[in-house]
């Protein structure tokens, strides 16, 4: 049985200040897909919890306190529109809130693996979420991609997939270049791109393209692949993850 992870960002879940439940919505139609057509075995990191929190209490996301509350008040309803949707095909979610602690102790990672296995084996969806109410700056990886790429390493994924707001990665910005080009496969990930600034386009999102190339760069020297494609417009996400069809989206293999 293959295990993989998505990972769904806050430029999906979002939009003008509300969580975009339609692309939710979507996202859940593909997950129960490869649930129950493809016996697949999925784990979700999603993000949104900030800004479903921010549905509710309009603070300055600006301050760190706040955007804590936000997250604490959005989790839970997250996950009440994550459980309505995913119960539609009859399947049951459980949250699971970790830090980058959780994967530097080697007891840590073994409890939190133990209930992933135990959740799969019987059938549930493990939705992971950054616990960033209480943690510490130093413990929290500070974007959910980082988050995704140790999630699928150390609980034996077989393959990560991110789904953004870009439909994969360009030679250069695809915002501000017409020429730039999609790369279909990167075998390798080079400090020059690393270094290179491209900043998350909602007031949501923490990460952006270089996050996801540090955790694409994180799994291939891991031996672990990355599929990186649009959240907005699941047709290549459904062409690579049901039909086994690379039309577009890159992937990040060695």
């Amino acid at each position: 049985m293959k295990r993989i992870v998505i990972k769904v960002g806050s430029a999906v879940l979002t939009q003008d200040g509300k969580l975009a439940l339609d692309r939710l919505s979507n996202l859940v139609d593909l997950i129960a897909t490869l649930k129950n057509k493809k016996n697949y075995e999925v784990i979700l990191v999603s993000s949104g919890a900030v800004a479903a929190g921010f549905t509710s209490i309009q603070l300055d996301k600006k301050l760190v306190a706040n955007r804590q509350a936000l997250a604490a008040l959005g989790q839970p309803l997250l996950m009440k529109h994550y459980k309505k949707r995913f119960k539609e095909h009859n399947i049951f979610c459980a949250q699971m809130l970790l830090i980058a602690d959780d994967f530097d102790s080697r007891k840590r990672t073994a409890f939190a693996k133990g209930a992933i296995d135990i959740l799969l084996q019987n059938n549930v969806l493990p939705i992971i979420n950054e616990n960033d109410v209480t943690a510490t700056d130093e413990l929290l990886f500070g974007d959910n991609d980082q988050l995704a790429a140790h999630v699928t390493h150390f609980f034996d994924a077989d393959l990560l997939a991110i789904l953004t707001d870009i439909d994969g990665y360009y030679d250069k910005n695809p915002h501000q270049y017409d020429d730039a080009i999609l790369q279909k496969y990167v075998d390798t990930i080079t400090d020059e791109m690393l270094s290179i600034e491209h900043n998350p386009n909602t007031v949501f999102a923490t990460g952006g393209i270089s996050t996801k190339l540090k955790a694409a760069d994180f799994l291939i020297k891991n031996n672990k692949p990355m599929y990186l494609s649009s959240g907005f417009d699941l047709t290549n996400a459904y062409s690579f993850l049901v039909d086994d069809k690379h039309i577009s989206g890159t992937l990040f293999k060695k």
